[in-house]
C-alpha cells in the first residue's frame, strides 16, 4: 500500500492552498527505466474516467493510475530536510534499496525541492 508521512501530507495541503488546487487530487506516478530504477513523479490532477481515489491520507486525497500501482506498492511519500534549510519529497519504496529521491520533472504541480522553512 501507498502511504504518505504526516509531514508530507501536511506539505502537500499547504502546496494546494498556496497554488489554488485545493479541488484537486495529488497524482502520485512511477515508471520502470531501462536500467532497472524507478522514477517517482507527482503533481495536482483530477481522477480520470473510471479512476477512482486510491487512499485519503491525512486529508489528502491521492489517485494512481493501474499501471503505477505495482511499482508504488510498499511505497512511502515523506517531506524531509535533506540538508540545513533544503526541504524535499521523497519516496521510500520497501522492495528497493537504496531510497529514490523523486522525479517531479515533466510539469508536476509541486516541486520536489524547497527551500526555507516548513
Amino acid at each position: 500500500m501507498f502511504m504518505l508521512t504526516t509531514a508530507a501530507a501536511e506539505q502537500v495541503r499547504k502546496a494546494a492552498t498556496d497554488g489554488g488546487m485545493c479541488e484537486l487530487a495529488l497524482r502520485v506516478a512511477a515508471r520502470r527505466e531501462a536500467d532497472g530504477s524507478i522514477t517517482y513523479g507527482m503533481g495536482f490532477d483530477e481522477a480520470g474516467d473510471g479512476e477512482l481515489p486510491s487512499l485519503q491520507a491525512d486529508g489528502v486525497t491521492v489517485v494512481i493510475a493501474t499501471p503505477s500501482l505495482p511499482l508504488l506498492q510498499d511505497t512511502q511519500l515523506d517531506f524531509v530536510e535533506l540538508n540545513p534549510g533544503e526541504f524535499s519529497f521523497i519516496f521510500i519504496s520497501r522492495s528497493a534499496a537504496p531510497p529514490a529521491q523523486g522525479d517531479c520533472g515533466s510539469g508536476c504541480g509541486i516541486g520536489c525541492t524547497s527551500r526555507g522553512s516548513r
